[in-house]
């Protein structure tokens, strides 16, 4: 088995493919500018991973991301609002203190979706 030098604690999956951020087809803005920003600024990059990604389905639902870590895997979706992304690079500088993932803020219980059921 192949190993890394760094410890990642999970990558966060942002969709920005055919449907989401689709400002032009009345879709919500992702703000991935801002969002690489923060990442950087925060100095999160070597712990948690952020990835703008292509689509990553389902695409009924607009603005869909996944988070990964070794044990789980978790889908949101409708994350519509610029303080949703706010709150998400909180919780993921939160997490990077912690050393592990914490659990998600409650906020975004709401949004949880499971696409492979």
């Amino acid at each position: 088995m192949l190993e890394t030098k760094r410890r990642v604690i999970g990558q966060l999956i942002i969709c920005k493919g055919c449907c989401c951020g689709a400002t032009q087809n009345g879709r919500p803005e992702v703000p991935v500018e801002w969002l690489k920003e923060e990442w950087r600024k925060r100095g999160l990059l070597k712990r948690f991973q952020l990835s703008i990604s292509g689509c990553l389905g389902p695409c009924d639902v607009p603005n869909v991301i996944a988070i990964n870590s070794e044990s789980s895997s978790q889908w949101l979706a409708e994350i519509t609002d610029f303080n949703q992304y706010r709150s998400l690079v909180e919780w993921a500088a939160r997490s990077v203190e912690a050393g592990g993932l914490l659990d998600l803020p409650r906020e975004f219980n709401r949004h949880r979706i499971h696409p492979w059921r």
